[in-house]
């Protein structure tokens, strides 16, 4: 059966919980079940998708029946369900696994071995590889492949297979969202043979973050993510991951590494490198098997350890993106409706592109056939070259702790101080708990008064990734050129998010202390609004769903402000000004807010706000309600309430004006009531293609924060045209009858994880 996995603590070394004695080998107890005999059908049947019960019923099964899977449950999911890895190896290694768990930390780390002890540990350690998958419940496949590449490696018939189980230990997570399994498949179930079959979920496919899980790999806000790092990651920090995604349909059917340009700096080379020719190697060996429209060197980059976790902690990170069909319903793609993707042309064979896909139907077969075939292919090549995985491990341990830091090209301060002295307490412990999460060790002062952060340690440089200011490349789709658009957002800052006044030094003049010992995750506090709010608040829920809308709902649960959710018919019916003080719009596009859904969804699912909506929330602002719009949703706000306000950079094209995810300088409005509680060290705001304001109008709104009257604001990240932003307002308040209403132009809760601008919404509700 399934068994508990108690999770590790950063303190020190965990071993994997409830496993055999060492050197007894567990005896098969039953034939090994197929997985369509749990299921009843084969993975990739079309138009067939299983419940989360039904994997973890299979799961259950072939670990009774293999010695060579032994499943264990990290916890609960955020809605309660299991979350489960299936350590996968030869019987006789997992009988054993605190003894390898032991050989991969010593090799990891040389600190923890003798002078002599490499070439033997070498010689005895196995290839450990990490294998996500499903983080995005919407690609399906993601759910099915493992139960085929499990089952192959229970039954184990081949020398390939053989040779993977005895050269490598697999940790094998069959979704990261256990949840999204059901909530994806139930609407999919539901909708078959309706105009809707295929559609996504009008609803966030993981609770609070949708689409924007696989985002938290350095902020650690969701169960799921802590649970694969606390209990994978952190004890047996692995060569290989294996992240298995989906795309879109028109372009290559498969994406492997080697990513885009622009690298993290901080990323040891040899990562890069090793990323690369695994990468390739993969991309070889299926295309000899037939495999058509494998793209490599596109459409994805290398940059932020948002996403790229295992690069900063010494694994070779293959992210693998399958063409999607209609979820599990196929599609028809004819050869000359191929499009492009970035770096290649799916009709055009190229270097990156070498066989072209000759177009035709595509199903949930195909998917999980290209996504089996990948991994397959990743872990024949890490068994077969498993001592030259194992020799690059070691060296990168060596190289980490190096004086000369060989891991980047970048200027290295020696520390990072942190004074304990800072104006958000709980801001500099949720700093630390991050850091430490992510296995960086901080440091007492010597004299005592400050924390310290030395980048000459295993993980130095992740810790420099997180504390550092970014400075992306200015990068051009040719010279000349609109901007080349990043995969994702280009700053990470933390102390600039949090709110935290972190210094790097040099030259340290403090002395190292005791280490830190591993900190609480801190409790948040909105005095007037933690606990039994005096405020009735309402979040917005669209059908067309926001993930910024989930960020907000984890934001407000995370410092216990109760809020009601209110959808399209709540806001249409009226009467809001007697349920509520205050009514928040998350960061979503005005023709989103104003049209909703529309076919093929349900008459019950569409229509958004309309004009009803919009002409009850004008009568609850003039009523003295306080409407809080963020980001996009300020464009909604401005038309339906008629505000005295323009986004100056609406319709400014990207060769004038460019910010697709940065942090900016901010100059705050001190006089005013809303910024009392704003105490940032650095005033900033996450700036991701959003609005910036001109007032019409000064007797019905001021400016509570302004981007300063000259020069370039840009903090962290990429910024063209920054002139443009000079004197212009980035927050509103604009009065409408005896209410008002709040122009957020950035996000005040981005991904959870903007500590520092979180009173800018308590203030308003609170005004």
């Amino acid at each position: 059966m399934i068994r508990a996995f108690v999770s590790c603590t950063l303190a020190a070394l965990c071993f994997v919980s409830s496993a055999p004695t060492a050197g007894a080998q567990r005896p098969r107890t039953a034939a090994i079940p197929a997985p369509a005999s749990i299921l009843g059908w084969e993975p990739g049947t079309d138009r067939k998708l299983p419940s989360w019960k039904q994997v973890t019923d299979y799961f259950a099964a072939v670990d009774k029946a293999s010695p060579r899977i032994s499943v264990r449950t990290l916890g609960k999911t955020t809605l309660g369900r299991p979350f489960i890895v299936a350590f996968i190896s030869d019987s006789a290694t997992l009988a054993n696994l605190p003894r390898y768990q032991k050989i991969q930390q010593q090799l990891m780390d040389p600190r923890q071995r003798t002078a002599n002890a490499r070439a033997s540990l070498i010689a005895q350690g196995k290839n450990v590889i990490l294998i996500t998958s499903s983080i995005h419940s919407n690609e399906v496949g993601g759910f099915l492949t493992p139960l085929v590449v499990a089952d192959r490696l229970a039954r184990a018939d081949t020398p390939e297979a053989k040779a993977i189980l005895a050269n490598t230990i697999i940790m094998l997570v069959p979704s990261q969202n256990p949840d999204g399994v059901d909530i994806v498949g139930n609407w999919y179930r539901s909708t078959l043979d309706t105009p809707a079959e295929g559609t996504n979920p009008p609803a966030l496919y993981h609770f609070y973050t949708g689409h924007d899980n696989n985002r938290d790999w350095y902020a650690f806000t969701q169960k799921e993510t802590r649970y694969t790092v606390d209990s994978l990651y952190t004890p047996w920090t692995p060569q290989i991951v294996n992240d298995v995604h989906q795309q879109g349909a028109n372009a290559g059917r498969i994406f492997i590494p080697p990513y885009m340009d622009p690298l993290e700096p901080n990323i040891d080379p040899i990562l890069t490198a090793s990323t690369n020719a695994l990468g390739m190697a993969m991309s070889w060996r299926m295309t000899a098997d037939g495999k058509t429209g494998i793209a490599t060197n596109a459409s994805y980059d290398q940059w932020s350890p948002a996403r790229q976790y295992s690069l900063n902690h010494r694994g070779a990170r293959i992210l693998t993106e399958t063409a999607s069909a209609r979820l599990a319903s196929s599609i028809d793609l004819p050869f000359d409706k191929l499009g492009t993707g970035r770096g290649y042309d799916a009709k055009i064979a190229s270097w990156n592109f070498p066989a072209v896909w000759p177009g035709g139907r595509w199903g949930i077969g195909d998917i999980v056939s290209y996504q089996v075939s990948a991994t397959w292919a990743l872990l024949v090549q890490a068994a077969r070259d498993r001592g030259a995985w194992l020799e690059s491990y070691a060296t990168l341990g060596e190289r980490a702790l190096a004086a000369d830091h060989p891991w980047t090209t970048t200027d290295v301060p020696a520390m990072y101080v942190m004074s304990k002295q800072q104006s958000d307490p709980a801001a500099l412990t949720r700093l630390l708990w991050t850091l430490q999460h992510g296995q960086v060790v901080v440091h007492e002062s010597q004299p005592a008064g400050s924390y310290l952060v030395p980048t000459r340690q295993p993980f130095g440089s992740y810790a420099k990734a997180l504390l550092e200011r970014q400075a992306y490349p200015n990068l051009q789709e040719y010279p000349g050129g609109p901007p080349k658009r990043p995969y994702d957002v280009t700053a990470h800052t933390l102390p600039l998010l949090f709110g935290v006044d972190v210094q790097a030094v040099t030259t340290p003049t403090i002395q190292l202390g005791a280490v830190v010992t591993p900190v609480a995750e801190p409790t948040y506090n909105v005095p007037g609004l933690s606990g039994t709010s005096r405020k009735r608040i309402a979040i917005y829920q669209s059908y067309s769903a926001s993930m910024d809308e989930g960020w907000t709902r984890w934001v407000f649960d995370a410092n216990r402000i109760p809020f009601t959710t209110v959808h399209d018919r709540d806001i249409r019916s009226g009467g809001l000004r007697a349920k509520f003080d205050a009514i928040l719009l998350p960061d979503q596009p005005a023709t989103q807010l104003r049209r909703g859904l529309g076919a093929p969804y349900p008459d019950s699912l569409r229509g958004g706000l309309g004009d009803s909506g919009a002409a009850s929330l004008r009568a609850f602002v003039e009523e003295g309600g306080a409407l809080l719009a963020f980001n996009e949703a300020t464009e909604y706000a401005i038309s339906a309430l008629a505000l005295p306000v323009t986004n100056v950079l609406a319709n400014v094209r990207n060769t004038d004006f460019y910010a697709p995810g940065s942090i900016f300088a901010v100059d705050v409005n001190r006089s005013h009531p809303v910024a009392a509680t704003y105490r940032a060290p650095t005033p900033a705001v996450w700036f991701e293609d959003s609005p910036t304001f001109a007032i019409t109008d000064t007797t019905k709104a001021s400016a509570v924060l302004r981007y300063q009257s000259a020069g370039d604001p840009l903090l962290s990240g990429w910024l063209l045209g920054g002139a443009r932003l000079n004197g212009r307002a980035a927050m509103v308040d604009a009065s409408v009858g005896t209410g008002h209403v709040y122009l957020y132009g950035f996000r005040p809760q981005y991904r959870a994880q903007t500590n520092a601008t979180w009173p800018l919404i308590w203030s308003a509700i609170l005004r």
